[in-house]
């Protein structure tokens, strides 16, 4: 299973309570930090929720 690599690019102050819950379950705890996250569509689902702060590098992302 291929993974993709999403950093944190934008402070997550002022977010709802449900991003802040999806950064902290990808593992993201502030800007510049990077995680590998598997490419499955729950993880594509979290992504999508969070897209305007993170980025996301990958085979296809």
């Amino acid at each position: 299973m291929s993974a993709l690599r999403v950093t944190q690019v934008r402070s997550s102050n002022g977010s709802k309570a449900a991003q802040l819950a999806t950064l902290r379950s990808l593992g993201l705890r502030g800007i510049g930090q990077t995680v590998e996250v598997n490419d499955n569509p729950p993880a594509r689902g979290m992504l999508h929720s969070v897209r305007h702060l993170v980025r996301v590098e990958g085979d296809d992302a």
